[in-house]
Parts: C-alpha cells; sequence; structure tokens
C-alpha cells in the first residue's frame, strides 16, 4: 500500500521509522491526553515505553511522509483504529485524513464489517475531527488501556466508521 497525495506519501511502516514515531507518538499523546486521562496511565506512558510499543507495532503502522520524513502515523489492531498521531508542524495540512481513511480501509481490506475507535472523553479536538469525517459516535464507554502491569480504565466515546 502506497498512496501519495501533494507532497505527501502513505505508506506502510518499516523499521527505520521507529524513532520518528515514537517521538510523534510521546509528543502528541501528551497533548491529547494529559489531563483527560487517569494518573496510572500517564505514569505509565514514559519515553521508552513509546519506543517500546513503536518497535512492536511496527507491521500494524501506517506512516505519511513529506520529503521522505515521518510526519505522522496510524496503528490499526484487527477491527479498530488504535492510534492516529501527526507531528506538531503537520497538523492541519490534511494528512490526518488520509491516515484516517488509510486505516479504515485496511481495516475493511482485512474483512471486518467496521472500523472503530476510542477517543478520550475530554479531547474535543480529536472528536471534532472524527466527526467531521463521518464518523459515528456511539457514546460513552470505559477502554482498557493497556500498560505493562494491565489495563487502566480510561472514560472514551466509541467511533465507528461510515462505511460498512
Amino acid at each position: 500500500m502506497t498512496t501519495s497525495n501533494a507532497a505527501a506519501e502513505v505508506r506502510l511502516g518499516i523499521l527505520r521509522d521507529v524513532d520518528d514515531v515514537a517521538r510523534i507518538w510521546r509528543e502528541g499523546w501528551g497533548d491529547a491526553h494529559l489531563g483527560h486521562v487517569p494518573a496510572a496511565l500517564v505514569t505509565a506512558r514514559t519515553p521508552a515505553s513509546f519506543d517500546e510499543r513503536a518497535r512492536d507495532r511496527v507491521s500494524d503502522t501506517i506512516v505519511a511522509t513529506r520529503a521522505g520524513v515521518v510526519a505522522g502515523f496510524v496503528m490499526t489492531d484487527g477491527d479498530q483504529v488504535d492510534q492516529l498521531y501527526l507531528d506538531r508542524s503537520a497538523r492541519g495540512g490534511g494528512l490526518g485524513s488520509a491516515l484516517l481513511d488509510a486505516a479504515e480501509q485496511a481495516v475493511l481490506a482485512a474483512g471486518h464489517r467496521v472500523a472503530w475507535l476510542a477517543v478520550a472523553t475530554g479531547n474535543t479536538g480529536a472528536r471534532r475531527f472524527y466527526e467531521r469525517h463521518g464518523w459515528i459516535d456511539e457514546g460513552p464507554f470505559v477502554h482498557q488501556a493497556p500498560v505493562p502491569a494491565g489495563s487502566v480504565a480510561v472514560d472514551c466515546h466509541r467511533f465507528v466508521s461510515p462505511r460498512r
């Protein structure tokens, strides 16, 4: 899978992308989640945890690059669009839309009827982004965010893709 729009390329992630993905994830996660998730989850999300998780998840990562540099990524996990983050300098330029579309297509191509994702309840910017893209907010639920010792309960909203 490789697509391009304007000066961006969307492709499957490779090991060479891991450091950029970890950095973007770490910065974006803080921007999106601090103040919206339990302290136990913030404590578990150390810089090393992003490095390790980016390495472990490279096989289900799609990246967007500009001039060969990773500017954003999305991960899938079965029928879930699990992570979507952009470099701070790339926000607002359409890469998030391209990544969301690529992830939805990957989930559906894998044989799932619908894609879904979880958004922390307080992350209103992300909730508006998904709504603008036609994703349907099915309401609140408690998401079990994985951490080394198990999981942490996070109040979220479940969104489902418009394509079925």
